[in-house]
């Protein structure tokens, strides 16, 4: 089985578009050491091809002898069967598939016999989306590595930069650590700080933090490789860990009851996935109906502070480009871009002109209305 994907390694690098036969040739025979990388979505890719380019150097101490990856699974509007991300984009770099390996989990007995007939020095993760057992711990020499878009030990989990967002700081970064079996909570052996634009959305926050984290493995790989980096990993403070749980879909909602900055915070941590959704009454005052109406909420700032008596304190109102609810506290969500279910997202001044003169105020659950499509 080992001499059998040895020699399957050695024909696949002759890719058309990986580097000439003579310089894959000479890795597979020389002291480069086997990497294998570990990643499913679109962030993840970033990593992968700092590692590809990494390892065409004359002078590269490793190649990356295998590729690791959620299975297919149905995605857009066709809901065809597709390979993940990283699976595509190491194909379309003429990869070979038959180095792409997508076990439904990562403890299964013959994906480690694969991984172990491999003998990998040191596996790389990036946003894999599996937990890896002690079995696939126990098989790279020189361990696992890990990129995680956090300061380590904080928001250790599925979701660091949405929780992160959520709560609002105004710094955070990227860390390179070891993998063990407790989650996210092996020593670190470098990190990298950044300033939290006000503005920034998780979509983009993760895809810088994992363009940095990537540009950092590269940076610190010589001393992983070496074993160096074992030494001088620094263990985590437990006292300052702190998790960050997958999201659920239900937490999309959003409640004016609460202060505009913690609303506006949570529209940037979920933007993407799950979104952020509102429910608002919809008041014809010519017909004397009021009717629910849900929508998303896509782009949002947070307004400055009302002054309104209380009886008008539920009344939405269009300011130059922004829908402005009141909110907890006095303070105001000024709301950007919407999305109507099944449409595009629009501006707040396309919405406010397709409401025709109706008022909008904000929903009270305690009151019963009925569902109004617009």
């Amino acid at each position: 089985m080992a001499s059998s994907l040895f020699f399957r390694r050695f024909c696949c690098l002759h890719s058309a578009t990986f580097p000439s036969s003579s310089s894959s040739s000479s890795s597979v025979f020389s002291k480069k050491k086997p990497l294998v990388f570990l990643g499913s979505p679109q962030v993840s890719t970033t990593v992968l091809d700092a590692l590809f380019n990494a390892s065409f150097a004359a002078d590269a101490a490793f190649e990356v002898a295998a590729i690791v990856t959620q299975p297919p699974s149905r995605r857009d509007r066709g809901r065809k069967m597709m390979p993940s991300p990283v699976a595509q984009y190491a194909l379309d770099k003429g990869f070979s598939s038959d180095l792409i390996l997508t076990p439904e989990k990562a403890g299964e007995d013959k994906f480690l016999s694969t991984l172990k007939a491999l003998q990998p020095e040191l596996c790389i993760t990036a946003a894999y989306g599996n937990i890896l057992p002690t079995k696939f711990l126990n098989i790279p020499a020189l361990g696992t590595v890990n990129i995680h878009p956090s300061l380590l030990p904080l928001y250790r989990g599925a979701a660091p930069v949405q929780r992160a967002l959520q709560d609002g700081v105004k710094e955070t970064g990227v860390s390179l650590a070891f993998t063990v079996r407790a989650l996210d909570a092996g020593p670190v052996i470098a990190f990298e700080k950044f300033e939290v634009d006000e503005q920034i959305k998780a979509p983009d926050l993760l895809a810088l933090l994992f363009l940095e984290g990537s540009k950092l493995l590269i940076r610190e790989l010589p001393s992983i490789l070496d074993g160096s980096a074992e030494k001088k990993a620094q263990p985590q403070d437990e006292s300052k860990a702190t998790n960050a749980p997958k999201i659920a879909p239900d937490e999309a909602w959003l409640s004016f009851d609460q202060e505009a900055y913690v609303l506006h915070n949570k529209v940037r941590a979920f933007a993407g996935w799950p979104g952020t959704r509102a429910k608002v009454v919809v008041a014809d005052d010519k017909s004397g109906c009021h009717n629910i109406l849900e929508f998303k909420i896509i782009t949002t700032r947070v307004g400055i502070n009302y002054s309104s008596q209380e009886t008008q304190a539920d009344e939405i109102c269009f300011v130059k480009d922004a829908l402005v609810f009141p909110c907890e506290g006095r303070t105001t969500l000024e709301v950007l871009e919407v999305q109507l279910p099944g449409k595009k997202v629009v501006s707040a001044g396309a919405f406010w002109n397709g409401m025709q003169g109706k008022r909008l105020k904000k929903f009270d659950e305690t009151k019963h209305f009925s569902h109004v499509s617009v």
